[in-house]
């Protein structure tokens, strides 16, 4: 008998959630047509997200990838960017 596979961690369902989260409110607008969420409120998530997967990261050696890293710090500043030069 194989031994059962091991249940992620708390933070990995936590960031598995947030993904969740940021897909269903991009996806919303999408289908019904409404109005796009608030660019902060993406990138506020997306920072949490970044923060959850540096605190994985000290726990797991194998996730750290300072390339996934800059490139979610490149894309909430792109986020922060826009919402910054958006008429008011």
């Amino acid at each position: 008998m194989s031994s059962p596979r091991p249940t992620p961690d708390a933070l990995t369902m936590a960031s598995f959630a947030l993904l969740g989260v940021l897909a269903v409110l991009l996806l919303i607008p999408l289908v019904t047509g409404g109005p796009p969420p608030s660019p902060y409120l993406i990138a506020g998530l997306l920072v949490l997200r970044l923060g959850l997967q540096f605190l994985r990261s000290r726990h797991d050696e194998r996730l750290r990838r300072p390339a996934s890293w800059a490139f979610d710090v490149l894309l909430i500043g792109l986020i922060f960017y826009v919402a910054g030069n958006q008429p008011a």
